[in-house]
């Protein structure tokens, strides 16, 4: 020790910074009882650290977010009128600054850390080689002075050959560094670090020297007191770094020869006290492949990384600079290091620094509110944060860090265990975070062994193979306070959740599916035929809630029925449970998976034939399509669970039937050929739809190899002496099973399928009693007490049809709002042959259009339309061309004596051109020729199935843009070639699933009520969202709208409240919005980050060529440079200097100069010929 001993204890320190580094140094000023002020920038003055210190001061609201924090003059104004005797810098803003030291000095403040000459010394990169040459410690090859003129780093560059180094003199953390590997880079790279030395450090000094490739970054923490002594805290190894920032830290740097590291120690005690250092600093090194050190810099002021030499030496190396700074020397009782020999080092230590970075968006630094914040502490983590909490805003000004996780084991390993335990604790909401980035690189062979180097990140890519976060609970939540938004309008009624029917599911089940893998489809459709007893098939599940309330019965409530249904259905033939509507409205309006309802049903239901409806060629569209797409559909769902393929056409084409049955027989389940009803065949009058009609067709079904024929009255229009009559004379021409399926629209629907039964149809299609008549099937329940007893008896268990019908009923009070006003049998049904499920559609549209009262009129153009169609079957989609065309004639004034003169040169609705095309087939006994020439106008019709003309799709094309496009790497074969088939079928309507899959999670589970209305206030619900894993969502409060129209929604989840923003889409919102920038328009030129406009290069009208650069965006104190995606013009430029945008914000437009060129070329083309 040289020089006496002088002791000054500090009353009150000013600590000039923020965030994470302000809070460690006011977290060490309070453990040594010294009272703690703060600064802050009015961009700050919400920041959780200022509140952590004793006092807080504004800084110069004039000032930017950055240069306020640069401002020495207030800085000092408010460190004089605190009286404080201190100031700490932290590090980065002024950390660095000679300046800064040197007014600390002449005010009589004292700077903690070192004064202005050694910063001269060893601050600035370039006085700092020159030391290092004279204290004979090994530099890596460039210039010893600072480069001011592009044209200078490029002669300096060539001499030292490329790839170079640039850096900022006063640089750190990465900012104004860049690696230059070509000349024609040099001059934006120079640019670049000259502007962000000068905004992060105030000086735009930059000097070049060699860039090492891949070698590995080690630094050496030193202290030195005011007497000349000076020991080393060990080494960290920071080579885990991107864009020249460190990311992972760890000490010790196990993986360098031990040699090496002690040549460093050696070199780093030299050179400190070759310069006479004192206070914290570090001296950082690069390690080459053959185990070379070079020393690169010194930084005299605490470092990020500080925390692992803490964790592995036990010295706080904060308190230590600041009792350095009251005059205490390292061997004081106070520092308690007497000498190198007693600083030892205890274990490894990691550091992670968890930011606001999007590693799957090349790190671009993200900015928001903190929706959720719970961290991973315990054992052996250190946690030192500063912006980390629920509801802090990240804002774009300042360094994206949020936390720093550290963790200390005795070991490496137990280290890195230690660091992803912490990591995948934490959950973090609003904001996109490195974690998942972090996780990869903790958990990399090459992490884990210490041979990481620089470049690390650059060159191992499966380092961004992320595990994206679920954040399950917020999207729930987003899902839950849209629904009260936007679903309800008042107060949500009360709604109890389900009781499940009661089922002893001691008893054992035999039930039809049992029978049918017993015997095979032939062997058991033929057991059938020879039983007097009437089979039904429970229609509940599909075409009853279709056809009652639109399709919207959820899964969640049709599987509660599964199991009883499964016991109670043992003597029924089969469940309807699948196809046909209920297919796209599951993924429309439902967001759920039809395929997953089918494996939940097949594995609740595995005693119960399964039944679909397939609509042949249309499968289960509304428009043909390619061959390939139907058979891999009917494969896949054979596969899948479904027992019974219940095949028609809308316009009873053989033809188009043939395919599809064909293929169904193939899968050895039961097929059922199915003829749709129209007419009367009751009627003398009746001319086109005969007795003889329905036996050609019966007959030319069963000769395809159709193990049964159902009759489809779709329309509710076979009655009851009718089916008495079309049956009796289909069994005695056919050989298979007759099945009936009709509504009880009309109020004749159980008359009807009780003279089906007395007539001999084998299977009938009923509905359980709280689901049926009207648009529905009739009442299953009333059915079988008619026959019980008969011969014809179900055998179906009365109590236990009961419990289904209670439970059905039950739950149907949610889906009201779902429900037609058909409040009564219609009858006009027969006058008009309007489908039932149609019927309450076309009111809908009708009063949609502003016409209610015209109804009575349109159901009598809807009769016209379907005799000018040609009096056709009407199914869907044929049953939608007749509607379509009666509100096209009703808008249009025609009626069917004017439509051929009046509507001439009309055109016609989408349906009824594709019904006139031949897309829907060919209709019995041809098309009216005078009708379909006015309708398709020059169109050609087509004379064969349509889905004979299509091309296949490409099927394994849509599984590789499903893939790419939502990243199903993980999914298998199997499930893969459902969702391609689903996209197949509905493009859009699939993409949209996807797409709302993505924004809310699984939806599935919730209650239905909660799915369609939300909660009430005060309402809570459960939700499993994974094995032992329940969220308990109750919903708080609602705020007003602001002027955007969007409302503030509070939650509380599992006991912590949590907030989501949601817009209300029932205001009107005047207010300006920002554009956005299209990423697929070239022309468009967005925002690829959100920050501020710190540069702009260019003016509108302008000409620009491609990757000009055109301004420059800084975000969190890196610029990003925007360059042009195309050659053009500027047309329209949305920013000026020192805007501030938004990511994907579009901030310019270009026009193509493309035209401009082409009609320069054909003048000089003109010029010349002329010539």
């Amino acid at each position: 020790m040289s020089g006496k001993v002088n002791v000054k204890k500090f009353r009150k320190v000013l600590v000039a910074n923020r965030g994470e580094i302000a809070i460690r140094i006011f977290r060490a000023l309070s453990e040594l009882g010294i009272t703690t002020v703060s600064i802050y920038s009015k961009e700050d003055r919400y920041a959780m650290f200022r509140s952590k210190a004793d006092e807080s001061y504004p800084l110069n609201p004039q000032k930017g977010p950055i240069d306020a924090y640069l401002d020495i003059d207030t800085i000092i104004k408010i460190a004089l009128s605190t009286g404080v005797d201190a100031i700490h810098p932290g590090y980065g803003f002024l950390s660095e600054n000679p300046d800064f030291a040197d007014a600390c000095e002449r005010n009589g403040i004292v700077f903690i850390g070192p004064g202005s000459n050694i910063m001269n010394a060893m601050g600035d990169k370039i006085s700092s080689k020159k030391i290092a040459i004279e204290a004979n410690v090994p530099i890596i090859p460039g210039v010893d002075y600072a480069i001011k003129e592009v044209d200078e780093a490029k002669k300096i560059a060539a001499q030292v050959g490329y790839p170079v180094m640039l850096k900022a003199s006063n640089g750190g953390g990465g900012r104004g560094m860049r690696i230059v590997n070509r000349e024609e880079d040099l001059e934006k790279e120079f640019n670049e670090a000259k502007n962000e030395s000068k905004k992060a450090f105030g000086d735009d000094m930059i000097f070049i020297e060699k860039y090492l490739k891949g070698p590995k970054h080690i630094e050496v923490q030193i202290v030195g007191d005011n007497y000349g002594n000076v020991v080393h805290l060990y080494d960290r190894d920071c080579s885990v770094q991107r864009r020249h920032q460190k990311v992972v830290e760890y000490a010790q740097a196990f993986s360098i020869p031990e040699t090496v590291r002690q040549e460093i120690f050696d070199a780093s005690i030299r050179l400190a006290k070759t310069v006479g250092y004192r206070n914290a600093g570090t001296l950082e090194f690069l390690v080459d492949a053959d185990n070379h050190p070079y020393f690169i810099e010194m930084n005299p002021r605490i470092q990020v990384e500080h925390t692992v030499s803490e964790m592995v030496t036990d010295i706080d190396i904060v308190q230590t600079q600041i009792l350095i700074a009251e005059g205490y020397p390292l061997a004081s009782e106070e520092i308690a290091i007497p000498s190198q020999e007693s600083v030892t080092c205890t274990g490894y230590s990691i550091q992670t620094r968890v930011t606001t970075e999007d590693p799957a968006n090349n790190f671009l630094p993200d900015t928001g509110e903190i929706t959720v914040y719970r961290s991973g502490s315990g054992n052996g983590i250190r946690l030192d944060g500063g912006n980390a909490y629920t509801g802090a805003v990240i804002s774009p000004y300042y360094d994206s860090l949020l936390v720093k996780a550290i963790s200390h084991d005795r070991t490496f390993l137990g280290a890195v265990r230690k660091s992803i335990r912490a990591l995948q604790e934490m959950r973090i909401r609003g904001v996109k975070t490195n974690i998942p980035f972090l996780v990869n690189v903790l958990n990399h062979p090459t992490f884990q062994s210490g041979q990481c180097y620089t470049t690390f990140i650059e060159e191992t890519p499966e380092l961004f193979e992320l595990t994206k976060s679920q954040n399950r609970a917020n999207k729930i939540i987003e899902f839950i306070g849209d629904r009260i938004v936007n679903s309800n309008n008042g107060e949500k009624p009360f709604y109890e959740n389900r009781v499940l029917p009661k089922l002893d599911k001691s008893k054992p089940v035999y039930g039809a599916r049992d029978e049918f893998l017993k015997l095979g489809a032939q062997g058991f459709m033929q057991k059938i035929l020879k039983e007097d007893k009437l089979y039904v098939t429970d229609t509940t599940m599909r075409d009853a809630q279709q056809s009652l309330m639109a399709t919207r019965m959820r899964s969640k409530d049709l599987c509660g029925a599964a199991y009883a249904t499964n016991a109670f259905m043992q003597n029924a033939f089969s469940v309807e449970a699948w196809g046909g509507a209920t297919y796209d409205t599951a993924y429309r309006f439902l967001k759920e998976s039809p395929w997953k309802r089918l494996e939940l049903l097949r594995e609740r239901m595995p005693n119960t034939l399964i039944q679909m409806l397939l609509r042949a060629s249309n499968a289960v569209g509304y428009s043909n399509y390619p061959d390939n797409v139907v058979k891999e559909f009917i494969r896949i769902s054979a596969d899948h669970g479904i027992d019974v393929f219940r095949i028609f056409d809308s316009l009873n084409g053989v033809e188009n039937m043939k395919m599809p049955i064909e293929e169904a027989l193939k899968t050895g389940k039961i097929v059922e050929g199915t003829i749709c009803y129209t007419g009367d065949v009751s009627n003398p009058n009746e001319t086109k739809y005969t007795l003889d009609y329905y036996v050609k067709m019966a007959l030319e079904l069963e000769k395809l190899g159709c193990h049964s024929i159902a009759i489809k009255d779709m329309a509710a229009l076979l009655k009851p002496r009718a089916a008495k009559e079309l049956v009796g004379t289909l069994i005695k021409e056919l050989h298979v099973p007759l099945l009936l399926h009709t509504h009880d629209s009309t109020g004749n629907g159980v008359s009807t399928v009780l003279m089906a039964a007395e007539a001999g149809v084998d299977i009938v299609d009923l509905a359980i009693e709280s689901m049926s008549s009207m648009t529905s099937q009739p009442s299953m329940n009333a059915v079988v007490e008619a026959l019980r007893g008969t011969k014809r008896d179900t055998g179906l268990d009365f109590e236990e049809l009961s419990e289904l019908s209670r439970y059905y009923n039950r739950i149907r009070s949610v889906y009201a709002p779902f429900e037609s006003d058909m409040k009564s049998p219609n009858t006009e049904i027969y006058k008009y042959e309007i489908p039932g499920g149609q019927y309450s559609n076309l009111l809908a549209q009708v009063t949609e259009m502003g016409s209610p009262e015209e109804f009575e009129a349109i159901k009598g153009l809807y009769k016209e339309a379907n005799d000018l169609l040609g009096n056709i079957v009407k199914v869907t989609p044929t049953s939608k061309a007749v509607g379509d065309l009666a509100i096209f004639m009703y808008k249009n004034n025609l009626n069917k004596d004017n439509i051929l003169t009046a509507g001439a040169s009309l055109s016609y609705p989408d349906s009824v051109v594709s019904y006139f095309r031949g897309m829907m087939g060919q209709p019995y006994g041809g098309f009216p020729k005078e009708l379909q020439k006015i309708v398709l106008k020059d169109i050609e019709p087509l004379t064969e199935r349509p889905g004979k003309l299509l091309p296949p799709e490409d099927l394994e094309g849509i599984k590789k843009h499903l893939i790419e496009k939502y990243h199903y790497e993980d999914k298998s074969e199997e499930v893969m070639a459902q969702k391609a088939i689903s996209y197949a079928l509905y493009p859009k309507v699939y993409e949209d699933y996807c797409e709302h899959f993505q924004a809310y999670n699984d939806v599935t589970r919730f209650e239905s009520h909660v799915y369609f209305y939300g909660l009430r206030r005060g309402e809570e619900t459960n939700l499993m969202i994974g094995e032992g894993k329940d969220l308990l969502i109750k919903f708080m409060e609602m705020s007003a709208p602001d002027e955007e129209g969007k409302r503030v929604l509070s939650f509380e989840i599992n006991g912590s409240v949590r907030e989501v923003t949601v817009q209300d889409k029932k205001l009107e919102v005047k207010s300006d919005k920002k554009l956005k920038a299209d990423k697929s328009n070239p022309a468009h030129v967005g925002s690829t980050i959100p920050g501020t406009v710190s540069q702009v290069f260019v003016k509108e009208g302008e000409e620009v060529k491609q990757n000009q650069p055109l301004l420059v965006l800084e975000a969190m104190k890196l610029e990003t440079t925007v360059v042009a995606k195309q050659d053009g013009v500027i047309d329209k430029i949305y920013v000026d200097y020192n805007s501030v945008v938004t990511k994907g914000e579009l901030i310019a437009e270009m026009d193509k100069i493309t035209l401009q060129s082409e009609l320069q070329s054909a003048r000089a083309t003109y010029d010349g010929n002329k010539a």
